[in-house]
């Protein structure tokens, strides 16, 4: 089973490595709707917990 994971790690890291270096931009696309996703999963979880307090 780790050496699945590991195999699977390398996978990902080489796809990452190939999309970075193919297609920069998307790529930095790609990073910035990642980030956009969790700033707005933080600001939701934060007006929850407000919620609660309140």
């Amino acid at each position: 089973m780790a050496q699945a994971k590991k195999i699977a790690m390398y996978i990902l890291v080489v796809f990452v490595l190939y999309t970075i270096i193919t297609s920069p931009a998307r790529a930095a696309q790609l990073v910035q709707v990642g980030f956009e996703g969790i700033s707005t999963a933080a600001k939701g979880v934060g007006k929850f917990m407000s919620q609660l307090v309140n």
